[in-house]
């Protein structure tokens, strides 16, 4: 006879969305398991590739979910400044976090720094938990309950489903929901970059007529992380040429804005796609991060807005708790939904404009870009706006990506 375990929640997908979502769950004391099809090694030795811009309303999430601790604070990149400009044009603008009352913008952080600050928050709680190297075999939505067995044999049921298993998700695959998509045609370039001159703790970003170039402040004054949107024939020649090639095609493309730059890591390159999916939630499932949704990096906003679905769950499943009410019936899960479909809309439709806007050799587009970076930086008012669009502060923030939360 099989031996079932049931809980409130089951999330599948051990990613950032995924843990910061068990724990906040585990903290309102919902019985939460988490199930990892992998495993995540501790940070040490030279910069990974994979990071993420971490805005203040993400931070504030961590640190409210009692994950931030925990965060390797030796390894983190703060920055207080932003400069977009374009190429060879006349456009620019700078943010600074002292005109907001803020010290910092973001930081940007290795994802593996913040998964393992996860982990190790996740460890020290009872409702939560978390199981790593186990995939799901089967997956059954019933309608008063959700079935899973895993690889291993085990069976577990649980009141509704998390998918944070990423933008190929198998748990959304199973359960059939549609897909809307597009392929930008972009490859992203990710390595860490030497710099002659210091970052000074500046997240700078150059739009070229092929795609935007972002240099990212890591921990060491000389040292940066690079998202290099390119055409996939472009990253194709970036990624055959040697060190010194590279270096040389770099520097020429930022402007020389940080004196000559040095590649110190391994290249990698990874295709660009935009998805939606159709639904967000359903009968006893909920679609989180980028398993509901991918947006074009320009802004390095796709990991903070998996981050504000985290936090949405957490306060909806939370008070369906505290109301006694079923926390995967559907009929309970549509305003959550409206609130992250909205959100995801936005976003993608902000990020497709700017990429469209900036992309491409048009003299007049060209023109109308500098001229609207310039009339921007010009104006405090409008500054202010884009300013907390980094920050991360919207009208309606989820309670735990607010700084005057308290439990």
């Amino acid at each position: 006879m099989f031996n079932t375990q049931s809980y409130d929640v089951a999330i599948v997908g051990g990613g950032m969305v995924g843990l910061a979502t068990a724990i906040g769950l585990a903290q309102a004391n919902i019985n939460t398991i988490i199930i990892d099809a992998g495993s995540v090694e501790a940070v040490s030795g030279e910069p990974k590739l994979r990071v993420s811009a971490i805005n203040k309303a993400s931070q504030t999430l961590l640190e409210n979910i009692g994950a931030w601790q925990y965060i390797n604070q030796e390894r983190l990149g703060g920055y207080d400044t932003m400069e977009v400009w374009t190429k060879d044009g006349l456009g620019s603008i700078k943010f600074d976090a002292k005109s907001q009352n803020e010290s910092l913008l973001g930081n940007i952080i290795e994802n593996d720094n913040i998964s393992n600050s996860l982990i190790k928050r996740a460890a020290e709680l009872e409702q939560l938990t978390h199981i790593e190297n186990v995939k799901v075999a089967n997956i059954a939505l019933g309608d008063r309950e959700a079935w899973l067995t895993l690889e291993n044999g085990d069976n577990l049921t649980a009141a509704v489903v998390i998918a944070a298993d990423g933008a190929n998700s198998w748990v959304r695959q199973q359960s059939k929901i549609p897909l809307s998509f597009w392929d930008y045609d972009h490859h992203a370039i990710v390595a860490t970059i030497k710099t002659e001159v210091p970052h000074q703790h500046c997240a700078r970003q150059v739009f070229l007529s092929s795609g935007p170039l972002a240099f990212l402040p890591l921990n060491q004054d000389n040292l940066c992380s690079i998202v290099w949107s390119v055409s996939p024939q472009k990253a194709k020649t970036l990624l055959a040429m040697d060190d010194n090639e590279f270096s040389k095609s770099l520097t020429a493309a930022f402007d020389s804005r940080l004196g000559l730059c040095s590649v110190e890591s391994k290249r990698l390159s990874f295709p660009l796609k935009m998805r939606y999916a159709r639904h967000f939630a359903r009968q006893r499932l909920i679609l989180a991060g980028d398993a509901a949704h991918t947006i074009h990096p320009l802004a390095g906003q796709g990991v903070n807005l998996g981050f504000l679905d985290s936090a949405s769950i957490i306060e909806t499943l939370s008070e369906l708790k505290l109301q006694g009410k079923d926390l995967g019936e559907y009929q309970n899960l549509r305003q959550l939904e409206r609130w992250r479909k909205a959100e995801a809309i936005e976003m993608i439709a902000a990020m497709e404009s700017i990429k469209r806007l900036f992309s491409g050799d048009n003299i007049f587009k060209k023109a109308l870009c500098d001229f609207g970076l310039n009339f921007v930086d010009k104006f405090e008012i409008l500054k202010t706006v884009f300013a907390k669009q980094a920050l991360g502060q919207k009208a309606r923030l989820p309670k735990l990506c607010n700084t005057n939360y308290s439990n």
